[in-house]
């Protein structure tokens, strides 16, 4: 891939950025803000997904209504068909790659939220670890532009594999970690009060019988996450293998 001299230093300083230990919210602020300059683009949005609450939540914005940016995350948000389909690639993608543009400016979304920060060609990066949606960014240009091209697409995908990886690493040092990944309040006697909740997870379908590749298909992870979360959860609560893991789980009711 060939990068002009501009887009040598450009795509160094957002790199240059990706290892310091910023916060998470800060961090996707920064990396935003040099997005924009790299990718020629206006808007910016970014938010984590709440997989509990069902919603986006935690905004980072540049250049666009507070006001209008509300509105999305009290209404739109829960009407909104496109960034669904979008949040499901696990690589850069245009809106237009993933909707004609026509069929986009017709819809409730476009006329009633985008249209009014002036946001008309998009480009989106979701982040996903372990099978999780962790962050995205949603840049967008003004309809007195061009869509955005092959180039810049790959631009964008260039970085996505470092913002994953520092974004995953600087909500784990704030303390602001994956919902599946904290531990549930502990229940009087039960073997689940040790575990996290991923890793009951785990275990509550190995006790079904499920095998731990049908595992993390169930749960949208890794093999290897999975044999990772079985390890932790066997050390925790004093077994050796799955059939024990089961009778435990089963004598004390979890």
């Amino acid at each position: 891939m060939y990068l002009t001299s501009r887009e040598q230093a450009l795509v160094a300083d957002i790199f240059k950025v990706l290892a310091d230990s910023l916060p998470e919210h800060e961090l996707r602020r920064e990396v935003g803000r040099r997005l924009l300059d790299l990718l020629n683009a206006d808007y910016l949005a970014s938010y984590v997904w709440d997989d509990e609450r069902e919603r986006f939540a935690n905004r980072v914005a540049l250049n666009m209504s507070d006001d209008n940016l509300s509105g999305y995350e009290q209404y739109y948000q829960y009407r909104d068909s496109l960034t669904p389909r979008l949040q499901r690639y696990q690589t850069a993608v245009r809106v237009t790659d993933v909707i004609p543009q026509e069929e986009l400016a017709e819809s409730e979304l476009f006329n009633d939220f985008l249209r009014r920060d002036g946001l008309h060609w998009g480009l989106n990066l979701f982040a996903w670890f372990d099978g999780e949606n962790i962050g995205d960014l949603r840049i967008w240009r003004g309809e007195h532009r061009d869509n955005f091209s092959d180039h810049e697409l790959a631009l964008l995908e260039l970085v996505r594999p470092a913002f994953t990886v520092a974004l995953a690493r600087a909500r784990d040092d704030t303390g602001i970690a994956k919902a599946a990944d904290e531990p549930p309040p502990e229940g009087p006697g039960g073997v689940f009060g040790r575990l996290t909740r991923r890793e009951r997870e785990v275990v509550e379908l190995v006790v079904e019988g499920l095998l731990d590749k049908e595992i993390a298909q169930r749960l949208g992870i890794s093999y290897t996450t999975v044999r990772t979360h079985l390890d932790r959860s066997f050390q925790k609560l004093g077994v050796s293998n799955r059939s024990r893991l089961a009778r435990l789980v089963r004598s004390t009711g979890g």
